[in-house]
């Protein structure tokens, strides 16, 4: 049962991802190092509702 989650940028704040995340597995919040196309560079970027 995988869910559809956006990845957005802690800096910018642009939603740059969709990924599938299982909720049963991992009840906290996705948090990835990915490139950002605005930023031009690598940050943090955190699940969204």
């Amino acid at each position: 049962m995988a869910d559809k989650v956006i990845l957005t940028c802690t800096e910018c704040l642009s939603r740059n991802y969709v990924t599938t995340k299982n909720k049963k597995t991992n009840t906290q919040r996705l948090e990835v190092k990915k490139y950002c196309p605005k930023c031009g560079k690598h940050t943090l970027h955190k699940e969204t509702k």
